[in-house]
């Protein structure tokens, strides 16, 4: 029998058998079993050690902005960290240390705000600080990796450890944590000094070629695939024909074929099927192995 967390954990903010697809920039998925929101990190410690104990599975969301989650949910727990949302400045090192849940658009902000440089490329980007770090997010010739000093985890065993960059194994869309089962709890970025207006500016450009390129009008996934060695997804999807190709109500995006966006109630099998039928199709076409980049849990 599933053990109650809601009676075992009275007052912390979890749900029982609530849908996530609100919870998605896809705007897609089917029910957890069980959704829980940490406000505090003795209270993801308190969590995971039960659930572990159980062999009850988890799964470690951030802002769900580059994933499709399938429509039949998710078993055991889903945990989202958006409430560790805490951003701390060190104006004497420069650095910025933030919580996994911090959207990156306000670590931006903030950097911003004291005039520090080095992330303006994560300006509108709408994933947070621990997906950033998982997928060592990037754009416009930066990314997590090469601003990040260190990062504090939750490792599988419920102990608190440190990760120096160095030890983080960057590499494109890959890190450490893909591989080790901790849970991020915050990073710490080493900024550089730089003027105010010099750094809005940039950020400014950065957001205008967004939305200039992107299909941001839609809910989507974002970049759906990963960068093929000496190619474009988006290129060679449009050159297969398939810019505007539809299932349902997920369609390879008109604005930018790398998308893929909800058009129209789309379901996590509509977003799928075209997923597949892409890669097959290019693969066909071109010989070329497209990689997801968004996260599929079906």
């Amino acid at each position: 029998m599933t053990i109650n967390l809601q009676a075992k954990f009275p007052g912390f903010d979890i749900k029982s058998h609530e849908k996530l697809a609100p919870y998605t920039n896809t705007q897609v998925g089917g029910p957890a079993e069980w959704v829980f929101w940490p406000h505090r990190v003795q209270e993801l410690i308190d969590v995971l050690a039960l659930v572990r104990q159980e062999k009850m599975p988890v799964t470690v969301l951030g802002n769900a902005s580059n994933l499709v989650i399938g429509d039949a949910g998710l078993e055991g727990l889903v945990i989202f960290l958006s409430h560790l949302n805490q951003i701390t400045i060190n104006r004497d090192d420069q650095t910025l240390k933030a919580g996994a849940g911090v959207p990156l658009i306000d670590v931006t902000q903030a950097a911003l705000q004291d005039s520090l440089s080095g992330i303006e490329w994560a300006a509108g980007i709408p994933g947070s600080v621990g997906g950033a770090v998982y997928m060592n997010a990037g754009a416009y010739g930066g990314e997590s990796a090469d601003w990040i000093s260190s990062i504090t985890v939750l490792t599988p065993t419920n102990e608190i450890k440190t990760y120096q960059n160095v030890e983080l194994d960057f590499g494109y869309r890959h890190s450490l944590v893909q591989t080790t089962g901790d849970v991020i709890l915050d990073a710490t970025f080493k900024l550089v000094p730089g003027e105010f207006k010099a750094i809005e500016m940039l950020m400014e450009d950065f957001n205008t070629r967004r939305a200039l390129r992107q299909p941001l009008e839609y809910p989507s996934c974002g970049s759906t695939f990963k960068r093929p060695e000496g190619y474009y997804a988006g290129r060679l999807i449009m050159d297969a024909g398939l810019q505007g190709f539809t299932i349902g109500g997920a369609q390879v995006s008109t604005k930018h074929a790398g998308f893929i966006v909800n058009v129209n109630h789309a379901t996590a099998a509509d977003y799928i099927a075209v997923i597949r039928q892409v890669q097959a199709v290019v693969a066909q076409k071109f010989d070329v192995q497209l990689e997801t980049e968004v996260r599929i849990f079906s």
